[in-house]
């Protein structure tokens, strides 16, 4: 089965199980991910691959790590991620990149992120849930962080941390390229 597909039906499998565990109605998670029933329910029924976001809004509004959802193996407590198994969600023809490492749930989901942005290039992300924390450590060139509309620079070697919960964006307003890991930890859902 190729990746994608395997994604898509484990994203259906993993949807579905943790909205039942909830106790969630589709209009219920819905209302919570802001996304349309419709939507869930296509996502549900493995019939469409959803934009990161959406898989974000949904993870968020389940309290569970886009790397719960996406999970295909029930596995045992130590889970060792091979370097070919680290998914890129996002990605653009110049040459910036995502990788999704590992995640885990502790006790809300906890997931860490290897990002690469070529000069130019930025990723805007929407709120996260109140209480969700980001650390990010750049190790190539130098990170302009945005957090709700104020721009910070982080040079390689240094480490930033912010509350998650207003609007961000991660752009490379410099000559060449930066890299950084990502660290993500939301609270999990009561």
């Amino acid at each position: 089965m190729a990746d994608l597909d395997l994604l898509t039906q484990s994203l259906a499998r993993n949807v579905k199980r943790w909205r039942t565990e909830r106790g969630f109605t589709l209009d219920t998670l819905a209302a919570r991910a802001g996304v349309s029933r419709g939507m869930l329910i296509q996502i549900e029924q493995a019939r469409t691959n959803p934009s990161l976001g959406t898989v974000v809004k949904i993870g968020d509004a389940l309290g569970v790590s886009i790397t719960t959802l996406l999970d295909y193996e029930q596995g045992p407590k130590v889970r060792i991620v091979p370097a070919e198994q680290a998914v890129r969600l996002w990605h653009t023809d110049a040459g910036s990149y995502n990788r999704l490492l590992a995640g885990a749930e502790a006790p809300g989901p906890l997931e860490l992120w290897d990002w690469r942005l070529v000069p130019g290039e930025s990723s805007s992300s929407d709120p996260h849930p109140v209480g969700t924390v980001e650390l990010v450590h750049v190790t190539t060139g130098e990170l302009t962080l945005t957090v709700d509309g104020v721009e910070y620079r982080v040079p390689a070697g240094a480490s930033a941390s912010f509350e998650a919960a207003a609007p961000h964006t991660y752009a490379n307003t410099g000559p060449e390229p930066m890299e950084m890991v990502l660290a993500v930890s939301v609270p999990p859902v009561h």
